[in-house]
């Protein structure tokens, strides 16, 4: 019994030295998954407003307690919204962000394209204008008198 009470006793003293604080990696590695809430587009693990001191510091309280990264990141998500992560954990949300800038670049270079190449069939297919034909006409009636008074000096 006592041997029993006095393991018990071992064991509640040992457990605080065995579970050991969050190093500054590890608070560092979630925050670099998050968003500054006060400046925009910055990295939480960057930036150093009294804001982002007092989200660390709750990071590292909750990897203190056992959370997991994912964990401590979907719980910033639920009290801050998306904006706190750079691309949205919802799977919709996620892949609407990752092809939205595909779908309009795609939007805007299939027209151009198409233009371009129609633009390119006309140019091949049209017919001389009546400009150039009579500049033409000009040049052949000049070349011919010209070759006439040649044949009449000879």
């Amino acid at each position: 019994m006592k041997g029993t009470l006095l393991a018990l006793v071992l064991t509640l003293l040992t457990l605080p030295v065995l579970a050991q604080p969050a190093s500054d990696d590890e608070v560092n590695r979630v925050a670099a998954r998050l968003y500054c809430p006060v400046c925009e587009y910055v990295p939480l693990d960057d930036c150093e407003t009294a804001a982002c001191r007092q989200w660390k510091a709750e990071i590292r309280h909750q990897l203190d307690a056992g959370q997991s990264p994912q964990a401590i990141i979907d719980d910033f998500v639920a009290r801050f919204g998306q904006q706190v992560v750079g691309t949205p954990t919802d799977p919709t949300l996620r892949a609407l962000a990752l092809l939205t800038p595909w779908a309009l670049a795609l939007g805007a270079l299939l027209p151009g394209a198409l233009l371009l190449r129609r633009w390119a069939r006309q140019r091949k297919t049209a017919t001389p204008s009546q400009d150039a034909l009579e500049a033409q006409d000009a040049q052949n009636d000049y070349r011919a008198r010209v070759e006439a008074d040649l044949h009449a000096r000879r």
